[in-house]
């Protein structure tokens, strides 16, 4: 049954990509909707098992193709195309591309479906490559940004980086191991010497950090999700970030032999590098694409530093917390899918009554918009770790795996684990404040002028979303049983059984377990009953008040008449403290123009622009694309169009060609 519906969902996504290149819009929405649902539905009959192996009917490299369905795979899959399914049903608001959007939809879905389920290096490298390509098609169709092409051809470049050196590090594993399968590759790898492995496990780190945004990678995040809309950045940001992860956690745990601790240190460094990075850049953004796009990234760098404390874990030979690691990453993966699908559906229902992405204040929940801002308020509230949202849950567990870092018996990675506590507070305090000023800014501002009502079906998918976080997290109980069977055989018998006490969610430590014996529980159920009743007590002193009749009074403006929209608190204000104090990071650029009449004292116009330096853009990646102009430019030579040098290069081949043969 499982394997059957792989296949429908797989089916249904290629006919829904063919179809739209037909012209059908519309069916081509319906199937690819059709097909993540499919999609979840394995994920729901196949946990906590997980999917059979098969075979499937081709070849390629001249190994056959095994595919299948881990329950850690399946859990990313449903959760990450929760948000898909919404997404491809209300489609990209550039209606006038929707056929190219929906087929790069399309290769998206198939492409993460592969490298979920494919067990071939090979095949891999197919997959990815046609997730990559699917998203660079969604964002080229809407040419919703600035210079699109430029940032969509920057994101390709960065991407091809990765899967160059994810095709050297497969090409070094099949030669050791004989063939391609992924079976293999762990005893091949176990061959080799120190400095090879060490190689080798650079090149896996490369190869899917780049599609996560780990350093200095996650720069080609804003510019890329900022030439699309939000529909894109939901199937993004949820199933094929998901997939990269997956992808990242197999190969470094699967494909690898036993690490010592350097693997793990490493990977937890890189990551809690990102995470800070990415969100103190989100925090300056006054685009609602650009400053999600960054939180993105920062996210996936959250998960890949409970990826690293995994490794750590189990390279000291304590399995109970690796797999309490690799929970928590799943959980955080889960929980960010929801909410930042929400969130990027959101982004395109204000654009839809306002007319653009940008964060101000418009007015937007006015009217009947309130299941938008219920939805957008659950999802920026989990995104911020505020409880009762899954982000709550997974931020908490996050913490409680690195505090357990007095486990390891490694004085660096004891020490490792204390430098990401520190560096996860930094990147939680400055996720809250980005958030406060996404909902406050973007949502809860008045804005004196009308603007459009937001789609209905905006406001369903993004309430749905938002209930969806909220479930998550009340149900995380009950939940975490889908991951037991899958934990307790990757890791360890009782991991899960250890972070649940009824209602009651507690740190795996592997001892003594409950309330009473753990420095540290919560319950969101629990506090999803009680915080209801908590809130009777404002709501009885506002009834008590209301016989006082409040006294209001005008803002003081300096002596000008008032304008509320003149004087309201815009991005840049809100996070103009934080780029002074951290300016040595951003670098601020700041210029001013005065437009005139001719006459000095009279000012027609004045326009202030503002913006923050890329970290590596001009010292690493802007080197790069230098020498490759100039390489360009030297090979362009070669196109001159005389007969006689293309017969001398075809005479120098041969020549090369016997040279070889005779050695």
């Amino acid at each position: 049954m499982p394997n059957e519906l792989a296949a429908v969902a797989a089916l249904l996504w290629a006919l829904g990509g063919v179809i739209a290149l037909a012209g059908a819009s519309r069916l081509s929405r319906c199937l690819l909707a059709l097909g993540a649902l499919a999609g979840i539905a394995i994920a729901l009959v196949s946990l906590p098992l997980g999917t059979a192996a098969v075979v499937l009917p081709t070849r390629l490299a001249g190994d056959a193709l095994g595919f299948q369905l881990t329950p850690s795979a399946l859990w990313l899959l449903g959760f990450g195309l929760a948000p898909a399914a919404l997404a491809v049903a209300l489609s990209t608001p550039a209606r006038a591309q929707e056929a190219s959007w929906l087929f790069g939809a399309a290769m998206s879905l198939l492409g993460a479906f592969g490298v979920f389920g494919i067990q071939d290096g090979a095949g891999m490298i197919v997959a990815w490559e046609t997730m990559s390509l699917g998203g660079g098609v969604m964002l080229m169709s809407e040419r919703l940004g600035r210079r699109s092409g430029r940032s969509i051809l920057f994101m390709l470049g960065l991407l091809e980086i990765g899967t160059v050196a994810m095709m050297l590090a497969v090409v070094l594993l099949g030669l050791r191991s004989g063939h391609l399968a992924f079976s293999g590759f762990a005893a091949a790898a176990l061959h080799m010497g120190t400095g090879e492995q060490t190689f080798l496990w650079l090149l896996l780190i490369a190869a899917f950090g780049a599609k996560l945004g780990l350093l200095p990678f996650y720069e080609w995040f804003p510019r890329a999700y900022g030439a699309g809309s939000g529909a894109s950045g939901a199937i993004l940001s949820g199933v094929v970030l998901n997939a990269a992860w997956y992808a990242l956690a197999r190969a470094l745990t699967e494909w690898l032999p036993p690490q010592a601790a350097g693997l793990g240190i490493t990977v937890v460094l890189v990551g809690v590098a990102t995470a800070i990075l990415a969100i103190l850049y989100a925090f300056q953004e006054d685009d609602w694409r650009r400053l999600l796009s960054f939180s993105s990234a920062e996210n996936a760098a959250l998960a890949v530093v409970t990826l690293g404390a995994s490794i750590l874990f189990g390279a000291d030979g304590n399995r109970h917390l690796a797999g309490l690691a690799w929970t928590v990453s799943l959980l955080h993966l889960a929980g960010h899918a929801l909410a930042k699908g929400c969130l990027f559906l959101t982004a395109d229902g204000v654009r839809a009554a306002t007319g653009s992405y940008h964060i101000r204040q418009k007015g937007v929940l006015r009217g009947a918009n309130w299941p938008l801002g219920l939805g957008a308020l659950l999802a920026a509230a989990s995104l911020s770790a505020m409880p009762p949202t899954a982000g709550f849950v997974s931020e908490w567990y996050l913490f409680q795996t690195v505090f357990q870092g007095f486990h390891l018996t490694s004085l660096g990675a004891r020490l490792t684990l204390v430098i990401a506590g520190a560096g996860l507070a930094l990147t939680a305090a400055v996720a809250l404040a980005t958030f406060v000023k996404l909902f406050g800014v973007g949502l809860l501002g008045r804005g004196d002028r009308p603007v459009a009502a937001v789609p209905t079906r905006s406001n369903g998918a993004v309430f749905l979303l938002g209930i969806a976080v909220l479930a998550l997290a009340v149900g995380m109980p009950w939940w975490l049983g889908a991951l037991d069977l899958g934990i307790e055989a990757r890791f360890a018998h009782g991991v899960i059984g250890s972070m649940i006490v009824g209602w009651v969610l507690v740190p795996a430590t592997g001892g003594p377990i409950g309330p009473d014996h753990s420095f540290a529980f919560i319950s969101p159920t629990t506090l999803m009953i009680a915080m209801p009743l908590l809130s009777l007590v404002p709501v009885i002193l506002l009834l008590v008040s209301s016989r006082f009749r409040p006294r209001y009074a005008e803002v003081w403006y300096g002596g000008l008449t008032p304008d509320p929209d003149r004087a309201a608190t815009t991005a840049l204000t809100f996070s103009n403290a934080m780029r002074t104090f951290y300016s040595l990071i951003y670098r601020p650029r700041t210029s001013s123009t005065r437009e005139t009449n001719g006459q000095r004292y009279f000012v027609r116009r004045l326009t202030y622009r503002h913006g923050v330096a890329p970290l590596f853009a001009k010292r690493l990646f802007g080197p790069l694309v230098l020498a490759t102009m100039a390489a360009s430019k030297a090979a362009r030579r070669l196109q001159s169009g005389s007969l006689n040098l293309y017969l001398a290069l075809i005479g120098a081949l041969l020549v090369i060609i016997l040279g070889l043969s005779l050695l």
